[in-house]
């Protein structure tokens, strides 16, 4: 539903693609960059994944300096792993026993693109950007994630300038697990919040 004077959603859209292609065509006409650099940016941003954000969490699960370092500086511990995320300051919240995070942008969509790539849908909604803020135990249920009665959930707004990712809980019977192991476990929805990562069976791991 639309608010009072505002555009539907399709014209919304129209209207901003528009926008993105003369501002585009401007830059390309002025030199800035070329027709084929903004080809070769899309098609590394559609390339990105969660992937880059798993490989984060694996390395602080079994290297207690480097999850220092992440939770202090999420920027430069991305950076050390050859991940790039230019200007953007990176906040990594730390999931406990007592206390599991959660990452929202209420005004927009701001999102880990360099280290989770494109957002889901359910991101960018109205629905979600306002009830996580408001009531993020019933948000999370939706999603399937029952959380305890003690344990405190705090939500995270992204800004133009700034991002958060989740660092989820090491499941139980993953010890002597490799980085790219522990790293396959990893979801997306686990690096934003709306998820945990479920125990592995010391069976599954023999």
């Amino acid at each position: 539903m639309n608010e009072p004077g505002e555009l539907p959603r399709a014209d919304r859209v129209g209207y901003y693609r528009r926008m993105q292609a003369a501002v585009e065509e401007l830059l390309i006409l002025r030199g800035v960059f070329t027709a084929a650099d903004v080809d070769r940016q899309v098609e590394a941003m559609d390339g990105r994944s969660h992937e880059r954000g798993a490989r984060m969490v694996a390395r602080a699960w079994v290297d207690p300096a480097y999850r220092g370092r992440m939770l202090a500086d999420g920027s430069a511990a991305a950076e050390a792993l050859g991940l790039e995320v230019g200007p953007l300051r990176l906040i990594v919240v730390e999931n406990t026993p007592e206390v599991h995070n959660v990452i929202v942008c209420t005004l927009c969509s701001c999102y880990p693109r360099m280290l989770l790539g494109i957002p889901p849908e359910w991101y960018k909604s109205r629905a979600y950007r306002s009830r996580v803020v408001r009531e993020p135990r019933a948000v999370l249920a939706e999603f399937g994630l029952q959380l305890a009665a003690g344990v405190r959930i705090r939500v995270h707004d992204s800004t133009a300038d700034m991002r958060y990712l989740v660092l989820p809980m090491r499941p139980a019977g993953t010890g002597g697990w490799s980085e790219e192991r522990l790293a396959a476990l990893v979801t997306r929805d686990a690096l934003i919040g709306v998820a945990q990562l479920p125990d592995v069976s010391e069976s599954a791991d023999r």
